[in-house]
Parts: structure tokens; C-alpha cells; sequence
């Protein structure tokens, strides 16, 4: 799919404006309906969410991005039982190709949320704090960058498919890295022995399952430290470790920093 291939003009798309937000909805929150005018990308970090979309139900994991299109009528449910935490980002088009339009629609609702998406989200919320007129471009330019990330990424996505209990395995960490995944409950759900698996992610991402999921981990406890109140303990427990001392170790094997100190830093910018 050449989504970046368009007759006549030479980008399918311009950005008049984009913008950031983050949003904490109590349990049994919703929002909508509502018609979507731009195109968005919603970060879910946690709790649960279900998006309807012209009247087609989504549940959408935790720890994935969704991309929606403009057009259509959205109505978002929440978790019923906890809070839910997700990021946006809204990029409207001054203009944009029908064409092209239509071939974002190909694309997966949803796919994993990565660290390069976490950091672009960060970075235009952090401009917007000290926000001037003179910001405008820099928003724009970094708006029309997470689209075409998420379609990037869609597109490495979809080169796994030779390997499905890759996959498989990467799908299941991303969006359970809360609960207790054991090498073991991995491979059984990718299909494989926990030796092959092993083998796919050292021939794929370099590291091993577990090393991976513990790296999915802490980027989920970092969003946290930085863009929450929550204590360093709660943060700890809800994305998947048994105690704060060891959530404080492994931060600080992956980042250099203890967790008070990332968010201290984020206090005080």
C-alpha cells in the first residue's frame, strides 16, 4: 500500500493545526457520540476502553494506539471498574486527498503503542505547556510526523506476518505486560515451544521475551511517572511489578534514573 502516492499535488495531506491532550476518566466514564473531523490518534495507557465507530463496536486493548479517520460517528465507553487513562493527538487536515483518505481506512484500527509514539506524544505536550504563536509550525510538523508513524509502523506490522507466533507473542505482551506473563504462558498462546520462541525474538528484536516484556514495562511505568500522581508503588503495581524496590531497580538498569528522580524531573519542568 504507497500511501504517500498521490496525482497531481505533491503530499496527500496538509496539517492546519494539531494538538495534544491527556485524560483520566472515572470509572463508567464515556464520551460522544460525536463525528470525528480530524484525524486522530488515541493512546489507551490504562483501564479499558470500547470505541463505536457507525455503530460497529471496538474494545481496544490497553497499550495500543487507535488512528481515527474523519467522517464517522464515535461513541467511547470506559472501564467500568477503574480509571482510564488515555493521551490524543489531533491533526487537522487543511487539506486532504479522498484517495488517500481511503487507504488510511485499509490501515488496522489499532496496532501497539511504541516508545518512538510515546516520546512524539510527550514532546507536543511539553511544547504546549510554554505554547506561543510561534510554536504553530512545530505542532503541525510533529502532528503530520505521528501519522506518518503510525502508518509506518502499521506497515512493519504487517512485514511480521511470515512469522505469526512473533506476532502473537508481541500482541499478548503489549497489551497483558500488566499481568503475570510467565515464558511459558507466552508460548502457549503464540503456538510454539519456549525455545523457538526465544529463537524468533533474538532473530527479530535482538533481546529475548522476557527482556521485551519487561522493557514494555517500564516504558508503561515512565508514562506514568511522568504524566500522572500517581504514588511510585501504584505505578509499580499496575504495570506489572510485585514491588516498588524492584520496579526501582529495573527503571534504573533501563534509564540511568530512579523513579523519583523522572519524576521529580517532570514536576519541575
Amino acid at each position: 500500500m504507497e500511501l504517500a502516492d498521490k496525482s497531481g499535488t505533491e503530499t496527500p495531506f496538509l496539517v492546519s493545526d494539531a494538538f495534544a491532550g491527556t485524560i483520566v476518566y472515572p470509572p463508567g466514564g464515556h464520551f460522544g457520540p460525536r463525528i470525528q473531523n480530524d484525524l486522530q490518534l488515541v493512546l489507551l495507557h490504562t483501564g479499558a476502553m470500547n470505541v463505536s465507530i457507525d455503530g460497529v463496536k471496538n474494545q481496544i486493548p490497553v497499550g495500543s494506539v487507535v488512528l481515527l479517520k474523519p467522517g464517522h460517528k464515535e461513541t467511547f465507553l470506559f472501564a467500568k471498574d477503574m480509571e482510564t487513562w488515555h493521551r490524543w493527538i489531533s491533526v487537522t487536515p487543511a487539506y486532504i486527498d479522498e484517495m488517500w483518505l481511503e487507504k488510511l481506512e485499509q490501515l488496522p484500527l489499532y496496532i501497539p503503542i511504541s516508545e518512538k509514539m510515546n516520546e512524539l506524544t510527550s514532546l507536543i505536550l511539553a511544547i504546549q505547556l510554554d505554547y506561543t504563536q510561534e510554536d504553530s509550525p512545530v505542532l503541525q510538523s510533529l502532528g503530520e510526523a505521528a501519522i506518518w508513524l503510525y502508518i509506518s509502523e502499521s506497515k512493519k506490522i504487517n512485514l511480521h506476518r511470515g512469522h505469526p507466533a512473533l506476532l502473537k507473542a508481541k500482541e499478548i505482551i503489549s497489551h497483558q505486560y500488566h499481568e503475570d506473563l510467565s515464558l511459558n504462558d507466552i508460548a502457549q498462546v503464540s503456538g510454539v515451544t519456549q525455545e523457538h520462541l526465544i529463537r524468533l525474538f533474538q532473530k527479530y528484536e535482538n533481546t529475548t521475551p522476557k527482556k521485551y516484556l519487561w522493557k514494555r514495562r517500564v516504558e508503561a511505568g515512565l508514562e506514568l511517572l511522568r504524566n500522572t500522581g500517581l504514588q511510585i508503588e501504584e505505578v509499580a503495581y499496575k504495570v506489572g511489578f510485585k514491588t516498588s524496590y524492584h520496579f526501582a531497580r529495573v527503571v534504573k538498569q533501563h534509564v540511568g534514573k530512579t523513579p523519583s528522580q523522572i519524576r521529580s524531573e517532570s514536576w519541575n519542568k
